[in-house]
């Protein structure tokens, strides 16, 4: 609803305005997330799955999503901004009412971007939310419209995000025990705790240990950090780091989106 809202508000330079997506504009984001809707239908609603191959490496289902993603918005540069909210406003009371028949503690498929294991559908749920989310506030961004960082939007976004530290941080060594706070400030921020357990990295709401180190970025920052907004060092030099700053390093090297 929010996002027809903000479509239905642009004017026509609007839709042509750049965004921080290399090489797409406002049309082009729309029509990226009418390819996300008609994606989520087509391939798991109606089992549709055309072709498909079998993808051995994350690098190749970057390239393949990155592919797709070209070709997607290429073509739907010849749909009208007007025909593109139409579709938007079909595909998304038809997303709702998929996403409402699925059970969010059943196991599904990975969120590769937080690593190759099976994980439960609310995850892959949240991880839908981030997507729309965060390309809606690529077009605020571009068009100059209020961010939409309430709570109730934002939180569970960066939630979400956070859940990629584990995976990105698979290959930093550290004592069994080692603790990393994680703080995101502002009104829809909170902390995180990244532990080092035998069989890996793991993220916790709470912790007793006192951390080696702590990094506290301000929300604004993050999200555009996880979703390659703004690079590591810039978003090093807006956050702070307390304790072991090469322990704290590999935050600022985490994304949480495919591509």
């Amino acid at each position: 609803m929010r996002l027809l809202e903000l479509l239905a508000g642009l004017s026509e330079e609007d839709w042509s305005r750049r965004t921080a997506a290399p090489q797409w504009t406002v049309k082009d984001i729309a029509a990226h997330l009418l390819q996300g809707d008609i994606g989520e239908l087509s391939r798991w609603r109606d089992g549709f799955l055309p072709g498909e191959k079998p993808i051995a490496r994350y690098a190749e289902l970057v390239e393949l999503v990155n592919g797709l993603n070209d070709q997607w918005v290429r073509a739907a540069r010849r749909i009208s901004p007007r025909l593109l909210r139409e579709f938007l406003a079909f595909t998304g009371a038809q997303v709702e009412a998929y996403y409402s028949t699925l059970d969010p503690l059943a196991m599904g498929g990975p969120v590769n971007w937080a690593g190759p294991d099976a994980a439960p559908v609310w995850f892959d749920l949240a991880r839908q939310f981030t997507e729309r989310w965060h390309h809606q506030q690529q077009i605020r961004d571009a068009t100059g419209r209020a961010p939409l960082y309430a709570p109730y939007y934002l939180a569970p976004v960066l939630d979400a995000f956070v859940r990629a530290l584990p995976h990105s941080f698979r290959s930093t060594a550290a004592a069994d025990g080692t603790v990393l706070k994680i703080e995101i400030s502002g009104e829809a921020g909170g902390c995180w705790y990244l532990t080092r357990e035998p069989e890996g990295w793991e993220l916790f709401l709470d912790s007793e240990t006192t951390p080696a180190a702590e990094v506290v970025i301000p929300q604004d920052t993050a999200w555009r950090l996880f979703t390659k907004g703004v690079d590591g060092d810039q978003a090093r030099r807006l956050s702070t780091i307390r304790g072991d700053s090469s322990l704290a390093s590999q935050v600022f090297a985490t994304i949480s989106v495919i591509g």
